[in-house]
């Protein structure tokens, strides 16, 4: 059989530091390392993916943190790897965070936007003059913007309508198509009077 080798953490300090850092070194970290800081990745919103990924960024961190001599054995490597890990996992949850606000941000942006045509859309006594206007945008558009405003459908519900990847790209169509009708508009003032009119007094 062959010998299991293990290293005391001095012992794995000094082949750290070494040029060239041998698969027995890797393997340790991980057989006795893993477990521990991948179950704290798992327990605080990560997958088993962001736990292989976060041990990686550990580990390659940790290795340049011994051999910059910055590592001062104050504390086990144990304890010294989990701190890094909670650091950095903890870095990595405040950057998604950081990506989703700005999506949050953005879509609430977007959807005040949508709110300056789509309330004319919804004027459902002026039908005519809408679906005039509507029919001028496309099938598809028409499609949208007719089974959300006056059958109101969902997303999930249109998704099959027009046959897109996701209801992502169904919900970018629908605020093109707004664009578009909001552009058609502008472009036209006695149209867009007419319009608002029909919409009011239908309201």
């Amino acid at each position: 059989m062959s010998k299991v080798i293990g290293y005391s953490d001095e012992e794995l300090i000094k082949t750290l530091k070494k040029d060239r850092v041998s698969d027995l070194a890797i393997k340790h970290l991980y057989k006795n390392y893993y477990g521990g800081l991948s179950s704290y990745v798992r327990n605080n919103q990560g997958s088993e993916q962001d736990a292989e990924d976060i041990f990686q960024e550990v580990i390659v961190n940790f290795i340049d943190v011994v051999r910059r001599d910055k590592f001062k054995g104050e504390s086990s490597i144990k304890t010294f790897l989990y701190s890094l890990c909670r650091f950095t996992w903890l870095n990595e949850l405040k950057r998604r965070n950081r990506v989703l606000h700005r999506e949050e941000k953005y879509e609430a942006a977007r959807d005040l936007e949508e709110t300056d045509v789509s309330y004319l859309v919804a004027g459902r006594e002026s039908k005519n003059i809408v679906m005039t206007m509507i029919d001028k945008l496309g099938d598809v558009c028409r499609k949208i913007l007719v089974a959300f405003y006056y059958e109101d459908l969902p997303m999930k519900d249109i998704l099959p309508l027009v046959e897109f990847q996701n209801e992502q790209v169904l919900r970018n169509k629908k605020y093109k198509c707004l664009k578009s009708l909001e552009q058609m508009l502008d472009s036209n003032p006695e149209l867009a009077r007419q319009f608002k009119n029909a919409l009011t007094y239908g309201s």
